[in-house]
C-alpha cells in the first residue's frame, strides 16, 4: 500500500521553501545607480587648539597630520568598497568634503590609586555629500565621530598614536557606510 503526502502538506512546505529562499542579504549599494564616482576633497583641520581647557574637556588633545590621514583613509575604503569608484572632481557624481572638527581622549576605567587605566579617542568631523551634476547636497552630516579604546598598560596596550590610527580606521569606515548605505 503506498501512501500520498497530502496536497495541503507539500503546498506548505513549497511556499516555506520559496519564502526562505527569497530572504537573503546583500552588499549592494543602496546608491542610485546614477552615483558611479565619488571625488573626497581634503579634509581640513578646524580643531580649536588654542581653546582653554574646561572641566568638561580636561583631556583635549592635539596631533598635526590627522586630517591628511583621515583622507588617505577615506579613500582606502572607498577602493576596498567598491560601489563607488574615485574620480577627479570634474568628472565625479559625487563630492564630499569635511572638517575635523574634535579631538578628545576620554578616561573610561581607573586603578585603585586613580589613575587612568583605559581610555577613548573620538574624533568627530562635519561632512556633507553633495550631488556635483544635480547642484544638490545628497546629505550632510554635523558632529559625526569615529572612536577607539584604547588601555595603556598590560597585554593590549597601545600607544596614542596607534589609537588615533585606529579611530581614523573606525571613522572612514562610518563614512563609507553613511554613504553607500545610506542609513
Amino acid at each position: 500500500m503506498k501512501r500520498s503526502i497530502p496536497m495541503y502538506v507539500f503546498l506548505t512546505g513549497l511556499l516555506i521553501s520559496i519564502l526562505v529562499a527569497g530572504c537573503g542579504y546583500t552588499t549592494r549599494s543602496l546608491l542610485p545607480p546614477n552615483f558611479k564616482a565619488i571625488y573626497i576633497d581634503n579634509f581640513t583641520n578646524s580643531i580649536k587648539i588654542s581653546a582653554e581647557q574646561t572641566d568638561q574637556r580636561m583631556y583635549r588633545g592635539y596631533r598635526p597630520g590627522m586630517e591628511t590621514e583621515l583622507t588617505t583613509a577615506i579613500k582606502n575604503k572607498f577602493l576596498w568598497d567598491g560601489n563607488l569608484k574615485l574620480a577627479t572632481q570634474s568628472s565625479a557624481d559625487l563630492v564630499l568634503t569635511g572638517s575635523l572638527i574634535d579631538y578628545r581622549q576620554e578616561p573610561l576605567r581607573y586603578d585603585d590609586n586613580m589613575n587612568v587605566q583605559q581610555y577613548r579617542v573620538i574624533l568627530v568631523i562635519n561632512m556633507k555629500l553633495e550631488d556635483v551634476k544635480a547642484g544638490k547636497i545628497v546629505w550632510e552630516e554635523k558632529g559625526f565621530a569615529g572612536e577607539t579604546d584604547y588601555n595603556i598598560g598590560g597585554q593590549f596596550a597601545l600607544d596614542q598614536n596607534s589609537s588615533v590610527s585606529k579611530a581614523i580606521v573606525d571613522l572612514s569606515r562610518r563614512i563609507v557606510e553613511r554613504t553607500v548605505e545610506a542609513w
